[in-house]
């Protein structure tokens, strides 16, 4: 994959990244999203396929460091107007040769801003202007202060800079200690943007020391090779314009990139490469906070289905322990069976029994549908009971967690059940005596049997089922359980007269399993009240592995097609010493001074190296 197309492709797993979840590294990482994407929209990609257009130098400082006076001076006329009041929100200012035109009128750079030919204060306009005396090959865009109080005018600053072939970063005497250009200064070079910095405003007599000063401090922060211009304090003309003597420097130093397409290049392949390998040094950090993203999301959702599974666990074994084998139910039973005569007959052999049975039951299908829905009623509150359970402890769970507490701010219906719960609970239960008097008939289909259902009736049959469902395991105790104990026994003797002790243990164990299926269904009917909010957040499982992958595709393509980046890029020197560097236009040969050292000498305007001529440092 070519090397735009590769970074096309970070560019949109990155926008696709989502970030819902209140975590530590989601800021950080939505920051780092946007400044990416802007680079890449802003500079990357339209300067990776236009390789041959005008070397964009933006110029940008602090507040007052006159940075539009020194525009203005460059160019000989007031084409940016200078802040007088401040802050001052206005459009930014670029400004090229007429022959350049057609690489800023459409969007090829910067392509969020409007293109407007006047002035304004809308910050989303561009003013372009139109200087002939500008050298073709290269234009100047006139950035806000990056340390203005308006927020505004610091993020379009940053926007401009990162648009930047080249940063001339303009401070001035009294602040260039500061800690915000430093700042600004310091991204750029791990970077490897190409910086030149202009120090405006030196009182004569600090001319020998304060540049060497700046100097140093560029040297111990990486930025030794970057061109140093010392601007003295003078007097303005009528215009507001710098002497001409005070920024011929810059202005030679700037037409001599124009004219030189070898140097222009070297400028632009330095910053684009260096613009290209923080991309890829700072995506992975947006895999890193996705996994987190996607951690916590799986984190989450596994709290509330442990919650809802112990749920389905609990009704499982307290729809077999006998804890629905009190009250009501018992009463029922008790009434539709008997007591006394029939509890006393126990002990006789089952046919004696069945009779006996059958003579108890014949007529009492009412009273046997009365077991059921005594049956169904507890056996409704059971589940519902555990559900809402089940719906705290995942709202417990989730509480612990921050990103759980902003989702639960959203979401506080969660904490009780669904509102069709109590509808659904109702219908599955029915459903599920439907069954179980279902298999009661298809097992009876034998003749004998059947004649001995039609006697007790199948709902009394099934309600004895339900009874010996309940109490499989007998976990009562006490008096209790011993009534549990007795009625259990009763039922099972029953069931046995009719179909057989096998044919009973196996309609037991198939309707308790059709039992516990359907209330696990109820459960996860209530887990997808939480499982959507984990899915409606957006985090894709791949999202991560997509970022990490599409930044292995552009290294991949920028150790191949995109070698041709780095040939002309200028290697950093050591911080101890920078060399002369020589830009030839014609046969005109221009000294660009670099400080390094500080002995350097200050000659007119511009800082350069001592005249030592044996290469020493």
């Amino acid at each position: 994959m070519e090397l735009a197309g590769s970074l096309t492709s970070l560019r949109s797993a990155l926008s696709q990244a989502r970030f819902p979840l209140a975590l530590p590294d989601r800021t950080a990482a939505q920051t780092t999203i946007h400044q990416i994407v802007s680079q890449l929209d802003d500079y990357v990609l339209p300067r990776l396929v236009n390789l041959e257009a005008p070397l964009l130098a933006v110029v940008g400082g602090s507040t007052g460091a006159g940075k539009s006076t020194l525009v203005n001076s460059l160019i000989g006329r007031v084409v940016s107007q200078p802040g007088v009041i401040r802050p001052t929100t206005r459009s930014p200012v670029l400004i090229h040769n007429p022959d350049d035109g057609r690489w800023f009128d459409d969007d090829r750079v910067l392509p969020g801003l409007i293109r407007s030919r006047v002035s304004s204060r809308d910050q989303r306009s561009l003013q372009l202007v139109s200087e002939p005396t500008l050298p073709a090959g290269l234009a100047i865009l006139d950035a806000p202060d990056i340390d203005s109080v308006v927020k505004e005018n610091r993020l379009l600053a940053t926007q401009l800079l990162d648009a930047a072939d080249l940063w001339l970063f303009v401070t001035s005497a009294a602040r260039y200690a500061d800690a915000v250009p430093w700042e600004f200064l310091r991204t750029a070079a791990s970077r490897g943007a190409a910086i030149s910095v202009v120090l405006d405003r030196v009182p004569p007599g600090a001319m020998a020391v304060v540049p060497a000063d700046l100097g140093q401090m560029m040297s111990d922060r990486g930025l030794a090779d970057a061109p140093l211009f010392a601007v003295p304090e003078t007097v303005v003309d009528d215009l507001g314009l710098l002497p001409d003597s005070a920024v011929a420097p810059v202005r030679t130093y700037l037409a001599t990139l124009a004219a030189d397409k070898e140097s222009r290049e070297r400028v632009v392949r330095r910053t684009l490469d260096g613009a290209i390998g923080s991309l890829v040094q700072r995506a992975p950090e947006v895999a890193n906070a996705l996994d987190s993203q996607r951690e916590v999301a799986v984190q989450l959702a596994s709290d509330a289905q442990k919650a809802f599974a112990e749920a389905a666990r609990a009704v499982a074994v307290q729809s077999a322990d006998g804890t629905l084998l009190r009250g009501e139910v018992l009463s029922r039973w008790h009434d539709y069976v008997g007591t006394g005569d029939l509890m006393r007959s126990l002990d006789q052999g089952v046919s004696r029994l069945r009779d006996r049975i059958a003579g108890f039951f014949t007529g009492n299908s009412q009273r046997a549908e009365r077991v059921g829905v005594a049956a169904s009623s507890g056996l409704e509150a059971l589940i519902n009971g555990e559900a809402a359970a089940a719906a705290e402890r995942a709202v417990v769970a989730w509480k612990a967690n921050p990103a759980g507490r902003e989702l639960m701010a959203r979401y506080p219906e969660l904490v009780r059940p669904g509102d069709e719960l109590a509808g659904s609970t109702a219908r599955a239960i029915r459903d599920w005596q439907s069954d179980v008097l279902a298999l009661v008939a298809n097992e009876g289909k034998g003749k004998r049997t059947s004649a001995r259902i039609a006697a007790l009736s199948v709902n009394g049959v099934g309600a004895a089922l339900m009874l010996v469902i309940f109490f499989n395991t007998g976990g009562l105790t006490g008096a209790e359980g011993g009534v549990a104990v007795g009625t259990t026994v009763l039922a099972q003797r029953l069931l046995e007269s009719v179909f057989g002790d096998e044919a009973v243990r196996k309609l037991a164990t198939t309707a308790k399993q059709e039992l516990d299926a359907r209330v696990e269904g109820l459960m996860a009917g209530e887990l997808v009240r939480f499982t959507r909010v984990i899915d409606d957040l957006g985090i894709g499982p791949d999202d991560a592995a997509n970022v990490r992958q599409a930044v292995v595709e552009v290294e991949r393509a920028r150790g191949a097609g995109g070698q041709a980046l780095r040939p002309g890029s200028p290697a950093r020197p050591a911080l101890d010493g920078a060399p002369h560097q020589e830009l030839t236009t014609g046969s005109t040969a221009v000294e660009i001074a670099q400080v390094n050292a500080a002995d350097a000498e200050i000659v007119d305007a511009e800082l350069v190296h001592d005249n030592r001529q044996d290469g020493s440092n």
